[in-house]
């Protein structure tokens, strides 16, 4: 496999690639840099409803013009929003590549946002959908309890009054705003040349040049938070988490490493302890993720009302031992194996290193080899996750989340986790 290969147009859209000669495939992602995190409290949700509306048509074609097209060239399509992203992505025969190159510019630079009601409604049901599903839902609460009135505490989804209401021209001015040169990015693997990629987004993305919807900073709202939301549920579903580590913090490869022990494996100590032993979940476990400023660790557990008391004890106790003992050689060298196992696989998937070449170049990060990665893994020692445990998951940094159906009874269960959330 080649290197990724990078060049900056004069519209100050970049262009990466990264050739893969043993496939007949090729993934493309356009990508911009916005998302929740750029809406005011008025515009939440408007990142992801546009998103659907990217779909919905173009001067030439209609949607469902859009999708027998794709479907005519044989192409699988989709389009995802984060806190931070949004992209329209595609996978398809290389010889396709300039017709759906030139169909997903057009779908992201000039939507003309027919049927923009039936779509509200689509995005309508799809949160009701989301509010549905308790154990879907916690990870935005948990949001909100650890980043607080910060951009980064609101849901992707936004708000339904929001979608329900938000007119097309303020649609159209903020796809205007932040979709410009400087926060797109074109990325492509597979079997391709750069500099043909590089000359059709010279010919097909041509944004606006100027940057008017950059990410604004802001500082965390101090102290732990309890967020809990109430629901008629046969679980109770809980979250706990902290703020974590920025995107380009290289600590993010121990962090993996230490998740991966912690609940982030079916080999994990959370894994083991609330689950194989005692039987007390179906799903637990934890994650960690990284934005421009800011990040998140978190641990997720969903069991039922008995049982709560005995889960939040043992996941107490889990993080208060990952805090003060050193963990094992032979969990270290588990973890990295399973780490660098992930990072390998992931290779093989076009669609995979398109996606880890576009986030690194949308966000000013090198682009590292998979060997310097797996050096990287390879290179932790035991000190390394003793220290990040002691700074990331210290009990009074702690926030706590929960969807079910009775607070007292969650709240009765925090302080073998942290006496800060009893009082909170």
């Amino acid at each position: 496999m080649s290197e990724a290969r990078l060049t900056e147009l004069d519209s100050g859209v970049r262009v990466v690639t990264e050739g893969v000669p043993s496939v007949r495939s090729v993934a493309l992602g356009l990508w911009v840099r916005t998302g929740s995190r750029n809406e005011t409290p008025a515009q939440a949700g408007v990142s992801h409803f546009l998103e659907h509306l990217l779909f919905k048509g173009t001067a030439r074609y209609s949607a469902i013009e859009i999708s027998e097209r794709f479907d005519g060239l044989g192409a699988a399509v989709n389009a995802a929003t984060g806190k931070e992203t949004t992209h329209l992505h595609a996978r398809f025969l290389d010889e396709h590549t300039e017709e759906v190159f030139d169909l997903l510019a057009e779908m992201l630079l000039a939507p003309t946002y027919p049927d923009i009601d039936s779509e509200r409604q689509v995005v309508l049901e799809e949160i009701a959908m989301y509010d549905d599903e308790p154990q879907d839902r916690v990870h935005d609460v948990l949001a909100e309890a650890v980043f607080g009135s910060h951009p980064l505490g609101r849901r992707v989804l936004g708000e339904p009054e929001v979608i329900a209401s938000i007119p097309v021209p303020d649609i159209e001015g903020y796809r205007s705003a932040h979709y410009t040169g400087p926060q797109i990015v074109v990325g492509a693997a597979g079997h391709l040349e750069h500099e043909r990629i590089v000359a059709l987004a010279e010919r097909l993305v041509q944004p606006p040049a100027e940057l008017n919807g950059a990410t604004t900073n802001k500082e965390i709202d101090g102290g732990s938070r309890l967020c809990f939301l109430g629901k008629e549920t046969e679980q109770y579903h809980i979250c706990f988490g902290a703020p974590g580590l920025r995107r380009e913090d290289e600590r993010r490869f121990p962090l993996a490493v230490l998740d991966a022990i912690f609940g982030g494996s079916t080999s994990s100590r959370l894994f083991r302890e609330v689950r194989e032993k005692r039987g007390l979940a179906y799903s637990v476990g934890s994650y960690n993720e990284q934005f421009t400023d800011l990040g998140l660790v978190a641990t997720y557990v969903g069991t039922r009302a008995d049982n709560v008391e005995e889960a939040c004890a043992i996941i107490g106790a889990e993080m208060a031992r990952l805090r003060s003992e050193p963990v094992s050689r032979e969990e270290l060298v588990r973890a990295k194996e399973s780490v660098k196992g992930r990072l390998v696989l992931s290779s093989e998937s076009t669609a995979a290193r398109m996606t880890r070449i576009s986030r690194a170049t949308l966000f000013g990060l090198p682009i590292e080899s998979l060997d310097e990665m797996l050096a990287k893994v390879d290179a932790i020692e035991v000190d390394d996750l003793t220290e990040l445990a002691a700074e990331l998951y210290g009990a009074e940094r702690l926030s706590a989340a929960c969807v079910g159906a009775d607070e007292d009874r969650f709240r009765a269960a925090l302080a073998p986790v942290s006496e800060a959330l009893v009082a909170a």
